[in-house]
């Protein structure tokens, strides 16, 4: 592609001359004159300032529509060279829940690495909507979920079991208590994760399978992170509910105590995301490594 598509791509992707700048390591003006050189070349005005920000005219969605499909053709046709060669060359952008993400996925990309090294990977990570809206607005090509609902747009993979589980700090009043009854649970001050995150979507519908509602809990806060809820039950009086996964170190140190609660439980799925229709060929070398990675 010409060197100007990529920073016309870039500046419409951010809507930002600036953020723009940084993506492709050139200044700020270098970015105008590619944009007017491509304006010129075309005939026709990219952009539009409105107050304070940038959009596309209806010119430049057009030009950004055709330019997304050649740069994925260029991408293609990287991999089957690169095919012909075993050396598999093209670009991958994943998208991960904030559990995935930091629990699970580091291990698979870097092994995937190790065997694809010529495939540049970009991991985005985030709650399960934001990540959902970035495969849907294909800033994404594949996405890593955690909570149960789907879209009829996007279709869904089930690719490794985990579980939610109630916990504590070790120092908490609670840590001695093994197991405790679901109404004495939703009394306990408990944290839980944002709004939108896929661990609190699978905790309310399980809260609802037993005729409880968020509301019913002692919630005292919402954190943006497991890791914060972590460091967060240092000097807490309370629980939380968070991945297993997320906990290995912290229950071999004996910083965190599990709490059973009786009759309740939350298993979950992760799940592979991909739009519907057909999967372009670096997507589906990562869907094939990841189905023969052994958990």
């Amino acid at each position: 592609m010409d060197h100007r598509d990529k920073v016309f791509l870039a500046v419409a992707e951010n809507l930002s001359f600036s953020k723009a700048a940084e993506e492709m390591f050139i200044s700020q003006p270098a970015v105008t004159k590619h944009i007017k050189e491509l304006e010129s070349r075309l005939n026709s005005t990219l952009f539009e300032r409105k107050g304070n920000r940038i959009h596309l005219t209806k010119a430049g969605k057009v030009n950004y529509e055709f330019l997304k499909k050649i740069q994925q053709q260029y991408e293609e046709l990287e991999f089957e060279l690169g095919r012909l060669n075993d050396t598999f060359k093209g670009t991958l952008r994943l998208g991960a829940s904030s559990t995935i993400s930091q629990y699970v996925i580091p291990e698979i990309i870097a092994a995937f690495y190790k065997r694809y090294p010529s495939i540049n990977l970009h991991l985005y990570s985030g709650n399960s909507v934001d990540i959902q809206k970035k495969l849907i607005s294909e800033d994404i090509d594949l996405a890593l979920v955690e909570n149960n609902s789907s879209l009829s747009e996007l279709k869904y993979i089930d690719f490794l079991e985990d579980e939610l589980v109630v916990v504590t700090g070790s120092n908490s009043v609670y840590a001695k208590r093994k197991q405790i009854a679901l109404s004495d649970f939703i009394e306990i001050p408990i944290v839980l994760r944002e709004k939108g995150s896929g661990t609190l979507e699978v905790i309310h519908q399980a809260l609802k399978k037993n005729e409880i509602r968020l509301d019913d809990m002692n919630i005292i806060m919402h954190l943006g992170s497991t890791e914060a809820i972590k460091n967060f039950l240092i000097n807490f009086e309370g629980v939380a509910i968070i991945s297993e996964k997320a906990i290995e170190k912290e229950l071999l140190l004996k910083n965190i105590v599990k709490i059973k609660v009786k009759g309740f439980q939350l298993p979950r799925k992760f799940r592979i995301v991909l739009k519907q229709g057909n999967i372009s060929n670096t997507p589906q070398t990562f869907l094939n490594f990841l189905s023969l990675h052994n958990f």
